[in-house]
C-alpha cells in the first residue's frame, strides 16, 4: 500500500465537503509529475488531504477507492481517481510546524510547494500523524489550576498567623 498527500484549495473543494459527499473523483491535476504520481495511485492506498491558499495544513486521511482513469471531461489528458473520505486529523496540522521539523527536511511537501499529488513515505506518514496528538502551536499554553491547600492546613496556617500578631 502506497500513501499520497493530495492537495486542494478548500474554497474549491474542502475536506468538509469530501465527508459530506462520502466519495469524490479527485481530478483537475495538469502538471506532469502530478499525473505521475495520481497514475501510481492504486485501489486502498491512503492519502492526507491537505487544504492549500490561506489554510496550508494537513485535515483528514482518504482512502483510493477506484483505479486511476482518464477524466473524460477534461480536453487537456487529466486523470482522476475516486476517493473516499475515511477521518479527520484529530486537529490540522500546519504546514509551517512540518517545514520547523528538521526531520521532514525531504518531505517532497515541504520541498515541491505546486505539487497537488504526492507520495508520502512511511516515515513522513507516521510523523504527520504524531503531530495531529501534539497540542497545537497557536493554541495558548494552559496551566493546570493550583489545587487549594486541605482545610486543615489552611485554618492551621490562619491560626499561626494570628498567633504571631
Amino acid at each position: 500500500m502506497a500513501r499520497w498527500l493530495v492537495k486542494e484549495e478548500p474554497s474549491h473543494y474542502s475536506w468538509s465537503d469530501l465527508v459530506r459527499d462520502g466519495t469524490t473523483e479527485w481530478d483537475g491535476v495538469h502538471n506532469a509529475l502530478a499525473l505521475r504520481h495520481l497514475k501510481s495511485m492504486a485501489p486502498g492506498d491512503e492519502a492526507i488531504v491537505y487544504h492549500t491558499g490561506d489554510e496550508r495544513r494537513c485535515v483528514g486521511i482518504a482512502r483510493v477507492a477506484g483505479a486511476p482513469h482518464p477524466d473524460p471531461s477534461d480536453d487537456r489528458g487529466s486523470w482522476s481517481v475516486l476517493l473516499r473520505a475515511v477521518r479527520p486529523l484529530r486537529r490540522p496540522v500546519g504546514l509551517a510546524e512540518l517545514k520547523a521539523d528538521s526531520s521532514l527536511a525531504s518531505f517532497p511537501l515541504v520541498r515541491f510547494g505546486r505539487l497537488s499529488v504526492l507520495p508520502v513515505s512511511d516515515r513522513e506518514w507516521s510523523r504527520v500523524l504524531w503531530y495531529e496528538s501534539r497540542p497545537s502551536p497557536e493554541a495558548p499554553a494552559t496551566r493546570a489550576p493550583r489545587r487549594a491547600a486541605p482545610a486543615t492546613r489552611r485554618r492551621a496556617t490562619a491560626r499561626a498567623a494570628r498567633r504571631r500578631s
